[in-house]
């Protein structure tokens, strides 16, 4: 491939909507490549543009790193079994419900703390001293 149709990072940045921070951490992480210059420039070609926002995608449905390095792989296999893919969704599904059961929790518990304070100028809070109770 010439350089001529290498984009650096910057424009890979732009054209792919992932920071060039988070392309290096990426990077890092082994979940894309890039060449280098001789002055050791980073550069990418579409085939990598694809895999940044195929990653953008991903971190956007708040799939993991080390989720998002297997849905890569699977991606790039043009043979892999779609139940993989699936199984890997259901699973984050599963994780995203939970985490929702957390918040909700959160929130409840919130709402009543909040409900508990009367908001005025005393200086008893029931949601400070809900805070401060040691629970062993």
């Amino acid at each position: 491939m010439s350089t001529s149709s290498l984009l650096t990072i910057g424009q890979a940045s732009a054209q792919s909507g992932v920071s060039a921070k988070m392309i290096r951490h990426y990077e890092e992480l082994g979940l894309v490549t890039s060449a280098r210059t001789a002055a050791g420039y980073r550069l990418y070609n579409s085939q990598q543009l694809q895999q940044l926002a195929f990653i953008r995608k991903a971190r956007d449905l708040g799939f993991s790193s080390h989720r998002i390095k297997e849905l890569l792989l699977l991606w790039q296999n043009p043979a892999r079994p779609s139940r993989e893919v699936k199984q890997l969704a259901n699973q984050h599904l599963a994780e995203i419900s939970a985490k929702i059961d957390q918040l909700q929790q959160m929130q409840l518990l919130l709402q009543q703390l909040a409900d508990a304070c009367d908001g005025n100028d005393a200086p008893h809070c029931a949601i400070l001293a809900a805070l401060q109770q040691d629970k062993q």
